[in-house]
């Protein structure tokens, strides 16, 4: 290995482990994340829009929360360990609309609330969620209505 990538994998190790720091100076480390993907979808498969949802789609929940709290991990701490196309899987969910993931938005801010150890945390978080929603919801907007919904997104709520 050259000294360039030496470096290059030294510098990507001290990004990651500063963003873990940064979320666990928050409150959020692997346990939150954890607690948080437990309760999150807990609430979920109760919910009557989104339950019917993703009951016809998991067969295997002790699978799907694991491959859940891996991506939050990948996401709030750039671990690097999750692999996966979350936009083709929610492309391929038919009528998904931002009415879906408004209230997906609601209650995972609703968890965040009831889980917060730090207002920050939550912030953190929460800011992380949006960005998905409207990533996936502008990504399935564009691919049905074009350009023009590559504002999709715009009016999901914030925390």
């Amino acid at each position: 290995m050259s000294q360039v990538q030496e470096r290059t994998r030294e510098e990507v190790r001290a990004a990651r482990a500063a963003k873990r720091a940064e979320a666990e100076a928050l409150g959020v480390d692997e346990a939150f994340v954890s607690r948080m993907v437990e309760h999150f979808y807990a609430a979920i498969r109760e919910d009557d829009l989104l339950g019917p949802i993703f009951a016809e789609r998991i067969d295997d929940w002790p699978e799907h929360l694991g491959r859940m709290k891996t991506f939050w991990r990948s996401i709030l701490f750039n671990s690097g360990e999750f692999s996966g196309n979350p936009m083709r899987k929610h492309m391929a969910i038919p009528g998904l609309e931002e009415r879906h993931f408004a209230h997906w938005l609601e209650l995972f801010y609703a968890t965040l609330r009831a889980l917060e150890e730090d207002p920050g945390g939550t912030s953190l978080v929460a800011m992380r969620a949006r960005s998905i929603a409207d990533s996936l919801l502008t990504g399935i907007a564009v691919r049905r209505d074009g350009l023009v919904g590559s504002r999709a997104g715009k009016d999901l709520p914030h925390v």
